[in-house]
């Protein structure tokens, strides 16, 4: 799927199709590119192409007030977006520690557990990954699934932002699959206090976790964790 922003086109993703627009103003949210301004409108873009085309292509609009997007030049898999980049050090310098309460890591620890009735289409192909945003309570509020971890966390974050409901301060993001830099760096962009995986983070993750503030648990199984970054 292509997502324009402002008519510039900023990514293309590999993505399970289903709440697309959710995915393309969370994208847009996560990399900075909305630049703090108000989505005014999303929509499928045809731009002259078949039906089916149609709806690979969804444009975010903010009327010409986010900032001109500096777009990626490769396609976003479904495994990771930009792990390795030499943007990182930029895009972590432009985000504050994360604030609020912590997350009660007996909650964390549970997570994956709560998580796991909503994913239908796991159960269905067994071939995607699931994310979840938990309330201090440890209740799963809202959950996506999506073959990419980052897609999922990207859905999630569009829909709060969409609903007004970020940045996500005193609640955690549950993801299947490990912890990489990227879903660390969509937590933090999010707002989120906390991120649990149920497989292990990478080094970079956990850098990029302590430098937010962010908590990290990892190899999250039955209702059992591994504590990474203890903020």
């Amino acid at each position: 799927m292509a997502i324009e922003l402002d008519g510039y086109r900023v990514a293309t993703t590999m993505r399970t199709p289903g709440n697309d627009f959710e995915l393309a103003v969370g994208f847009c949210h996560n990399e900075g590119l909305l630049d703090g301004h108000k989505v005014l409108e999303v929509k499928y873009c045809a731009d002259g192409s078949a039906a089916a085309t149609a709806f690979n292509i969804v444009t975010v609009s903010t009327g010409g007030k986010a900032p001109e997007p500096r777009p990626r030049l490769a396609t976003t898999t479904s495994s990771c977006g930009f792990c390795g980049t030499d943007e990182i050090d930029e895009l972590a310098a432009k985000l504050a520690p994360v604030t609020g309460d912590a997350v009660d890591w007996s909650v964390l620890a549970e997570a994956p557990s709560t998580l796991r009735p909503t994913q239908d289409l796991f159960d269905a192909t067994g071939a995607v990954h699931a994310a979840g945003v938990v309330d201090a309570e440890g209740g799963v509020v809202l959950a996506r699934e999506d073959v990419g971890r980052h897609n999922a966390v990207d859905k999630l974050a569009g829909r709060m932002l969409l609903d007004g409901q970020l940045p996500a301060t005193g609640k955690a993001v549950v993801v299947s699959g490990r912890a990489s830099f990227e879903l660390v760096h969509k937590a933090w962009a999010a707002g989120f206090r906390a991120l649990v995986a149920v497989s292990a983070p990478t080094a970079l993750a956990v850098v990029t976790a302590e430098r937010a503030g962010l908590q990290l648990g990892g190899f999250a199984r039955d209702g059992a964790l591994e504590i990474y970054v203890d903020s």
